[in-house]
């Protein structure tokens, strides 16, 4: 459930953006939408890392990271994660398809099938995105450029718009950092389940580097939007927000193998992300 703001924020953020009157209608299916395609992801996402051993490495519970651990303690099964998934889905296409009416735009229908499949690809056959160096890409594009321009898509009727999409590249640096964050700590489990991140790539040691580029390329994108009147100047109250990610890569450099102690990294992460949506909202309603 924390991680539901990944995806709610970046919604809110780009229906918003649109200049003329909010349809109320449309961003409240939208959202319901939004919070059910992300769950049905993250159920699916419990019950393929389940499936392949990645959750089986270690089975003590951390909150941010390694899953939610209630397959492998025995509170559910994986055919229930399955079957909620697959619930959740469903109840996600019928907003689509309620919204598409209300829009006028069956565009959205076809654009949301293709979407809730990739998301199952993340870690579901054949594709299995997070399994094979993509899954910082699938992240950064479904949680920055496709929700924050598929709010913008859902007021507006335009699909694909330069604006929303520059402005939408902070929610995908940001939200990618949190991923990022995570799979240090899940870094040997994830090995022994043949599960690549972009933190083979790098390095375990060295992974903190990225993880700062990532949070640089965030902020500097904030300050772009507002230098090309994009975004707000209150949009550059979320600089003093940085003191966060320099102590989360502070904790990923010295503790790199500690996941007791990179919680903290992790939570300050999912924090950021979702302070600096926050910031950047009100920026666009003040």
């Amino acid at each position: 459930m924390p991680f539901i703001l990944a995806s709610i924020l970046p919604f809110v953020f780009g229906s918003l953006i649109v200049s003329k009157h909010l349809n109320l209608a449309g961003f409240i299916l939208g959202v319901f939408a939004v919070i059910a395609t992300h769950l049905s992801a993250n159920l699916i996402n419990d019950y393929c890392d389940s499936k392949s051993g990645a959750d089986w490495q270690d089975r003590r519970f951390f909150g941010f990271f390694g899953g939610s651990k209630l397959i492998q303690e025995g509170v559910f099964s994986e055919k229930f994660y399955l079957s909620a998934a697959f619930v959740l889905g469903v109840i996600a296409l019928f907003c689509i398809i309620a919204l598409a009416f209300l829009i006028k735009s069956f565009f959205l229908v076809a654009m949301y099938i293709l979407i809730i499949t990739l998301s199952w690809q993340y870690t579901a056959l054949p594709l299995k995105f997070s399994y094979r160096y993509l899954g910082e890409v699938f992240i950064f594009l479904f949680f920055g450029p496709l929700t924050v321009m598929g709010g913008y898509f859902i007021q507006s009727g335009i699909f694909p718009d330069l604006k929303s999409f520059i402005l939408s590249l902070p929610f995908g640096f940001f939200t990618t950092a949190i991923l990022f964050s995570n799979e240090i700590p899940n870094f040997q489990d994830d090995s022994a389940a043949s599960k690549l991140t972009w933190v083979n790539l790098f390095g375990l040691k060295q992974a903190y580097v990225s993880y700062a580029i990532l949070i640089a390329l965030g902020f500097s994108f904030i300050i772009f939007g507002v230098a090309i009147g994009y975004l707000s100047p209150l949009a550059l109250l979320s600089v003093l927000l940085i003191p966060m990610p320099f102590k989360a890569a502070v904790i990923l450099r010295k503790e790199y193998s500690d996941k007791t102690k990179l919680v903290q990294s992790s939570g300050l992460t999912i924090k950021l992300q979702a302070l600096i949506g926050i910031v950047l909202i009100l920026g666009v309603i003040i």
